[in-house]
Formats: C-alpha cells, structure tokens, sequence
C-alpha cells in the first residue's frame, strides 16, 4: 500500500492553505505537520526540526506503507497512479534539474524498506547531519539521502521520462505535452505564476 503525503512545519512561509490547495490537486492526500490542517487527515510530527529537516520525519518508524512524497509548491496535472507503477516500489528521487547527478527531493517515492537505514544514520546525530549538509557535495535532506542510498537509487527521469518537470527549466512556453507533475522549486511559487494551468490557491 502507498500513501500520499507532504509535510507542513509551520513558522515558515507555508502553511494550511497551501496543505489544502495541494489536497485538492491529489485526492487521498496526508500531512504530516505540527499545526491542524482541517480537511486533511493529519499525521503529527513529533520532534522540532525546522525548514526542510521536518521531511526527514517520513523515514520514522511506523505503519509499514510506502510513501508518495510532494512538496507543498507541486502542481499535479495527471494521474499519479502511473507515477507509483514507474516507481516499481523501489524509492526514487528526482536528479536535480540543473545538476542532474545530484538527487533532489521534491517528489519522492520512498519504499518502507528503506526507511529504517535512513532513520538509523539520521538518529545518530541529527544536529550534526544538519551543521554539515551545507555543501554542494552534501546540501540538505537530499544530502543525507545520498549518503544513505548512494547514486544508485532511481530516479524519476529514468523511470518516468517526460512526467516530472521543473516549472523554471520546462514549462516558460507551456507545459510539455505528457507531464503530470510540474516542480516549482524556489521563486516563483505556483500561487504566483500566473499560469491558467495552476489551481488558484483560494
């Protein structure tokens, strides 16, 4: 079973409204976060880790679901099922989009069987995974992921070529025929793009 899920730290520039204009996009739709979204099923975080570290709380140990990650900036144009076929219950990355070698994290597959050596290396010294993902070689959530499971794990472009795109790398002239999923990374946010293509946020 995979169960599809963003997560909301609040006291940064996302919040409810931003869970529900998502939700309304990806039907099933779970939160993870430390404030109440209402009318959308609630997953509590349960520790304080700020910005993006609050993701790494989807590798917890817990109910033993694979998981479809999205970050709040996402737009969804299509069917996420086939998206979960790609996966093939493997976890899969995005390659960052303008450094392909690296991962990015903005959608994410993560098998269940994954998780546990995620969270192990994680748990052992959050505070220091945080002080040292500041490189290029090693940047933030994604960092940690790549020293966890390597270059090898697959990627979305791989498996799903043509369904995932980056709104500033892609979509300037449209969106591509055959994508599903429009990655808004950064400035501009969905919200304020002005595309007719993206669900207004009220």
């Amino acid at each position: 079973m995979t169960k599809t899920v963003c997560v909301l730290r609040s006291g940064g520039e996302f919040g409810p409204d931003h869970v529900r204009w998502l939700a309304r996009q990806v039907p099933g739709l779970h939160c993870m976060s430390d404030v109440h979204v209402s009318g959308v099923p609630n997953i509590p975080l349960r520790h304080r880790w700020l910005g993006w570290w609050a993701k790494m709380e989807l590798f917890r140990p817990g109910p033993p679901h694979d998981l479809l990650y999205l970050d709040l900036d996402t737009v969804v144009l299509g069917d996420l099922a086939p998206l979960i076929d790609a996966a093939g219950g493997r976890t899969t990355l995005l390659s960052d989009f303008y450094r392909p070698a690296q991962p990015a994290s903005g959608l994410m597959y993560i098998a269940h069987a994954d998780k546990a050596k995620v969270w192990r290396h994680w748990c052992r010294s959050p505070a220091g995974h945080m002080a040292r993902a500041s490189t290029t070689a090693c940047w933030g959530d994604q960092g940690i992921l790549r020293q966890v499971l390597g270059d090898g794990v697959q990627r979305w472009q791989d498996v799903a070529p043509g369904q995932v795109v980056s709104y500033k790398a892609h979509c300037r002239r449209g969106v591509p025929a055959g994508a599903d999923v429009v990655c808004f990374h950064g400035n501009p946010r969905p919200w304020d793009a002005k595309q007719s293509w993206v669900p207004p946020l009220c």
